[in-house]
Order: C-alpha cells, then sequence, then structure tokens
C-alpha cells in the first residue's frame, strides 16, 4: 500500500505532530508499506528514513493562514505524485491543514480516499489560552501564534467540521478529542469515526539500567548536573515554553511543596520558546530560583535519558488534544502527576501517578508532595506505567491499527 500523509509538522519540526507522524512512518515501512510524507519546507536537514519520502512545499509563514497555503501547495504536489506513483490512501494531519469542500472532492475524485487524524482542535487551544490567562501564566498574549488562535479560532476551526464531512474515515487521538469534534462541530451521525491514541518509541524511552555501571555513572552525573544529589528529588516538566503548557503554575506550586515536605525538591523545564526570562523572573521573585532550571530543547535520546534519571514528571498543561510527555515519561518508567481534565486521565490516573484539580495550585502541590513521600511508591507506580505503555501506547500498535483504518477507507470508497 502506498500512503501519502500530509502533516504542517515532520523533522526537524519535532512537535508532538511532527514526531508521531516520522514514528508512524517508520512503523508502516517496518510492516512493509510504502510512504511518502509532503510537508513544509524548512531548510534544515530532514532526518532520513529508509522507505519514506518526504516532499517539501512552500507556505505563506503567516498565523494560522500557514494552513490554507501549506493545504493548496500540498495538494497539488499530491497531484502531481499520484500522477507519477499511484497512492492508495491520503492521511491528513489536522488541524495544521486547512482545505475545503472543493479540495477534499479533488482529493477524492483525483487521487485517493480520506483519512483524517485529529490532533485536537483550533477552539480547544483558543479556550486553553483563555484559561492560562485566568490562572495568570506569564505573557499568554506576547505570541504572535497564540493571539492568532485567539482571535481567529472559529473562523478556521469550520475547515475541521469540513473534515469531519469530507474525510472517508475521522481518527481522534484521543475521547476528550472525539467529544469536542461531535459537540462543537455537530459531528454527522453516520462518521466513521475511530479513536487512536498515539504512541511512543519504547526503545528510545526506556527505563535505567541500574545493574549497568555506565548507566548508573550517566545516572549519578545527570543528577548531579541538576543539584539533586542525596535524598533531593528531582521533578521534570516537559514542553513547550508557551503559556498554555502551565510552566508558571509549576513554579508557583514550589513553595507550597517546600511548605508542606521535608523533601528538597528540584525542577528542571525543558522546551524551546519565548518564556524563558519570565519564568525564571517568577522563581526569583517566588525565592525558589536556585531549585529551577530551565533548558532549551533536546534531542530525543538526551531528553529520555533525563526522564530515567528524574524522580516525577509533572505536566500541567491546560489543553492538550492528547498529550505525548506522560507517555514518554511512564515507558522511560517515571511516574507523572498531571490535570485531571481533558485526553490526561485516559492514559494517568493513581496506578501510574497522579491527577490534579487543573487551575488548582493547593492540588498540584498537594499531588506532587504525596508522591515524592515514598520513593517505593514511585518505583511501584514507574513499573506499572511502562506496563501500560507496553500494552496499549505503542508504535507498533498505532501501523497496526491505522493500516486497518486505510483498508477500511479504501473498501468504503470504491
Amino acid at each position: 500500500m502506498h500512503i501519502c500523509m500530509l502533516s504542517g509538522e515532520y523533522p526537524p519540526r519535532w512537535g508532538g505532530m511532527g514526531s508521531t507522524v516520522f514514528s508512524l512512518s517508520s512503523a508502516l515501512i517496518g510492516l512493509g508499506h510504502r510512504v511518502t510524507v509532503v510537508t513544509r519546507k524548512s531548510g534544515d536537514v530532514i532526518p532520513r528514513l529508509d522507505g519514506v519520502r518526504v516532499i517539501e512545499v512552500s507556505w505563506l509563514p503567516v498565523p494560522m493562514e500557514f494552513t490554507r497555503s501549506f493545504g493548496r501547495h500540498s495538494l497539488r504536489a499530491l497531484e502531481r505524485l499520484h500522477s507519477e506513483d499511484p497512492v492508495d490512501v491520503v492521511h491528513l494531519h489536522c488541524p495544521l491543514i486547512s482545505w475545503d469542500e472543493g479540495q477534499f472532492d479533488r482529493c477524492r475524485a483525483n487521487v485517493a480516499p480520506i483519512v483524517s487524524s485529529m490532533h485536537g482542535t483550533w477552539l480547544g487551544e483558543r479556550d486553553g489560552l483563555l484559561m492560562a490567562a485566568e490562572l495568570g501564566e506569564p505573557a499568554v498574549w506576547s505570541n504572535p501564534n497564540d493571539i492568532a488562535i485567539r482571535y481567529l479560532a472559529k473562523r478556521y476551526s469550520r475547515f475541521e467540521k469540513i473534515a469531519l464531512r469530507g474525510s472517508a474515515v475521522v481518527v481522534p487521538n484521543s475521547e476528550a478529542t472525539k467529544d469536542d469534534l461531535d459537540a462543537r462541530y455537530n459531528a454527522p451521525s453516520s462518521w466513521d469515526c475511530e479513536v487512536v491514541h498515539w504512541g511512543v518509541d519504547t526503545t528510545i524511552f526506556a527505563p535505567l539500567h541500574r545493574d549497568s555501571e555506565d548507566s548508573m555513572h550517566r545516572f549519578n552525573e545527570i543528577r548531579s548536573r541538576f543539584g539533586a544529589t542525596g535524598e533531593t528529588m528531582l521533578l521534570l516538566a516537559v514542553g513547550r515554553l508557551a503559556a498554555r503548557k502551565g510552566h508558571g503554575m509549576l513554579i508557583r506550586a514550589l513553595p507550597l511543596i517546600n511548605d508542606s515536605s521535608e523533601v528538597r525538591t528540584k525542577l528542571v523545564i525543558v522546551g524551546r520558546g519565548g518564556l524563558r526570562k519570565k519564568l525564571l523572573r517568577l522563581a526569583n521573585r517566588l525565592g525558589v530560583s536556585e531549585q529551577v532550571s530551565i533548558e532549551g530543547g533536546m534531542p530525543f535520546h538526551d531528553l529520555a535519558e533525563l526522564y530515567r534519571c528524574c524522580d516525577l514528571t509533572v505536566f500541567p498543561s491546560v489543553y492538550e488534544g492528547q498529550g505525548l510527555i506522560p507517555l514518554e515519561s511512564m515507558a522511560s518508567g517515571t511516574p507523572v502527576v498531571t490535570v485531571d481534565h481533558g485526553p490526561l486521565p485516559e492514559m494517568v490516573d493513581n496506578n501510574v501517578g497522579a491527577l490534579f484539580k487543573i487551575g488548582n495550585y493547593d492540588s498540584l502541590a498537594n499531588a506532587i508532595t504525596q508522591e515524592i513521600s515514598s520513593r517505593e511508591i514511585l518505583d511501584s507506580k514507574g513499573m506499572e506505567g511502562r506496563r501500560r505503555v507496553l500494552d496499549s501506547f505503542t508504535l507498533e500498535g498505532n501501523a497496526i491499527f491505522f493500516v486497518s483504518i486505510y483498508q477500511r477507507a479504501i473498501e468504503s470508497s470504491g
């Protein structure tokens, strides 16, 4: 089967969507299929995957509008590809591509049936930003992309509604995203919709090998780098330095944790973005600057090392379509504290970590304090998290699900 994926993100754009498209492509190749990815031109080196062809197209670098320009250029590239090497199924990754009814009709008539993965919704993103502003997250409206989402989400959400009706199969990445799509866009009663949670690479993201001298040396080296010596607990937060990721809320919870626990903590935040200075100023104002380190983005292998060297991952994001960070941490044998909202409870519960009430600093601080009170409990939850990922959230499982979905789309359009 020749599968063509159209995605606004693909490495070296290592966002959540880019990572999943890259990983799914690799897993599909492993099952004997052929994959072409059409993505936005980046100007940087694209990592090679044997058997995956990548076509880069032009796009207009304007917030939100890039989804339309990428949509136009990618459809032309898709039609050219199909004339040279027939495509069996087209896989759109929304909402970073926006097609109107005519473009869906054109693709179905001239190329192949369409499967649309829904990685979240623009209106959900907007509501997450509004919540972040209510919670006092720093610089919510300083990012041009966030400003565009606030004012243009409703306009661009119509393309998501079109995708629900123009696709042979719609694939939300969580039950929460499915419910969001249904509630906001009045999904047709006849829609073919199947939830597929994205999985993670369980080879890269793996627990610490405590019987390996080299692994333990690296473990001690990394923890010492961030001041987590002796009985100090190392907390990790991963995600773009953007308001809706909730890093400000986590820093504000540190004084509460210090007051309620005798356990010393250090926090490492890993992510790119423009909020680094503001977050560090917040930590300084709260008297916790010595506890907080902020690292820029890092390669997967370095991030995987950090996951397995920390004691607890905290993911306080106020909006996600799914959220891969908890699964990466669980696969690494590290428990997770996250919000009791949206898709996160579909992956995390008290057996693998803890949930806190979204927007509540006391609840967040209490959840972290409870988790770090016992290393035995952390170890037990870490092992259970690893088992859960292996059972339900693997890349191989994603590929098998999508092959059956592709076949269904082809059969229904025949």
